[in-house]
């Protein structure tokens, strides 16, 4: 106690932001998993001692770090696509960061006090940061990027994951990361047992809960047409987009599906329609669908402009269907406080970014017999919102942007997402992308078949319906909430303790 005490603040902030940093290592594309266990081992030995003030600054310098790596991405969306110079992109991206570092703070500051009454402070820890990661998947519309159980895809720990989602990987990370410093600092090695446990459990689980549905299987088509970001809203461009989209397509006009990605089609439909009808009735007469991102605009007279705009996907043959995005993303899609930042800078006015919510839910795309569990783009990380539509679907569908990012790791974060969804749900996953990484997953989460980067090309694949549900898909967060509750009662529990009842003077 007395080296943590005699420890320089600017050490402790130091290390914090270090050890936040580093676990975007163990992340996609760098997959360096013990960085996963050193980060959360290193705060949870930096707040263990601190009391909820100091504990508060601690987990802010780890929330830095920590989405200063792994969302840098950020800086290239505001400099590059939002026409802001590189020091006020570099500080709208550095307030992003350290806005989101407060919920670390706030982290740091509910572990410490919940941590004071509690004989294994370790374990409140780790269900802390669990409680916080479910947070961040709703509160102000939700961000649920970066959760630590992504790092144990490819791994036989990934065999949670059916079982209890993401989250439930996350609490494992997080006792072994705990239990490794009370056994190397405290020299209590019967810490690790909760995470090694579970570790070792993971290899009895079950390979797969869904199997295939007896239905045929799809042909399906990916188009990737990489059309560069800058050239996509502008309304000179929209024949030459279409035509080329249409020209990729073509070869495969026998399949049973193809796949544009998210806005593929940069316009409403009726302004997209005197182009597209030639080869939508060529794709009719062949019995091929075809389902592409577009914008959906509604009649709306209550709207301030008469009429809302969806960021949706379409079947546009073969068949009829529609869905609109659920969870936009703020200032990509739309501004918060709209009338007072638009036409601020450059970056509140980029095109587009006037989508609204959908006014009702809205089901799995309908395909034949066949049912289809779509997200746009960052909507597949809402692990949540992905399950209560997987539940009801053969098959999951994303399409995205990512062009937005440029050449950041965040493309190869969004795909790790969404073969943690894959996984969770037992299904199929096809991911169509503007210019990478456009791929098919496999129920188990591998992928099957992957695009070239920044390339104008087609992925084809057949994919399976799938039918029975995993647990996730049933239960949800229960089991996670369950086990959590077991290792609250435990962290509180003091065995041999005697209590006593006194009346009047007298011990009962």
């Amino acid at each position: 106690m007395a080296r943590l005490a005699k420890r320089p603040r600017w050490l402790t902030a130091l290390l914090a932001l270090a050890g936040g940093a580093g676990i975007t290592l163990s992340l996609a594309p760098f997959d360096l998993l013990p960085f996963a266990l050193l980060g959360p081992a290193l705060l949870y030995w930096l707040q263990r001692h601190q009391n909820s003030r100091a504990a508060f600054f601690t987990g802010w310098a780890f929330g830095t770090g920590f989405w200063g790596a792994g969302v840098s991405w950020v800086y290239v969306s505001i400099h590059t696509y939002g026409n802001a110079s590189v020091a006020l992109a570099g500080l709208l991206t550095a307030l992003f960061v350290i806005a989101l570092g407060l919920l670390f703070a706030l982290q740091g500051w509910c572990f410490a006090k919940l941590a004071a009454p509690a004989r294994q402070r370790w374990l409140v820890f780790s269900l802390v940061w669990v409680g916080f990661e479910w947070l961040r998947s709703w509160l102000l519309t939700g961000f649920p990027w970066l959760l630590l159980g992504y790092v144990w895809l490819d791994t036989p720990l990934q065999a949670w994951a059916p079982i209890g989602g993401v989250w439930l990987l996350s609490l494992l990370t997080l006792l072994l990361a705990t239990g490794l410093v009370r056994l190397l600092v405290d020299r209590k090695p019967l810490a690790l047992l909760p995470g090694v446990l579970m570790a070792a459990l993971s290899v009895v689980l079950p390979a797969s809960w869904s199997q295939p549905r007896d239905a045929e299987a799809l042909d399906v088509a990916l188009i990737q047409p990489n059309i560069p970001q800058l050239a996509k809203w502008q309304p000179d461009n929209l024949q030459r987009i279409l035509q080329h989209q249409i020209s990729l397509s073509l070869p495969f006009a026998d399949a049973d599906l193809i796949v544009w990605p998210e806005t593929a089609i940069p316009a409403t439909f009726d302004r997209a329609a005197p182009i597209m009808t030639p080869f939508l009735d060529l794709l009719d007469a062949r019995g091929t669908a075809l389902i592409s991102g577009f914008p959906f605009a509604e009649a709306d007279p209550s709207h301030p402009r008469g009429q809302r705009f969806h960021n949706s996907i379409g079947v546009f043959s073969a068949g009829q269907d529609l869905y609109h995005k659920q969870r936009l993303v703020p200032f990509g899609e739309y501004v918060p406080f709209e009338d007072q930042l638009r036409g601020l800078i450059a970056f509140f006015d980029l095109p587009m970014s006037s989508f609204s919510l959908p006014t009702q839910d809205t089901a799995p795309l309908k395909l034949g017999n066949k049912s289809i569990a779509p997200a746009v783009c960052y909507e597949i990380a809402y692990p949540e919102l992905v399950r209560s539509l997987a539940r009801d679907s053969d098959i999951l569908l994303t399409v995205s942007n990512d062009t937005w990012f440029g050449r950041s790791i965040a493309p190869d974060q969004h795909l790790q997402l969404a073969r943690m969804r894959a996984l969770e749900n037992g299904r199929w996953l096809i991911r169509g992308t503007n210019n990478g990484l456009t791929a098919f997953v496999r129920p188990d989460g591998s992928i099957a078949a992957q695009a070239p980067v920044d390339q104008a090309t087609q992925l084809r694949h057949t994919v399976v319906p799938m039918s029975g549900l995993t647990p996730w898909q049933r239960f949800g967060l229960w089991p996670v909430t369950l086990l959590g509750l077991l290792l609250g009662l435990l962290a509180y529990w003091r065995p041999g303790q005697r209590h006593s009842l006194k009346y009047h003077g007298t011990t009962a």
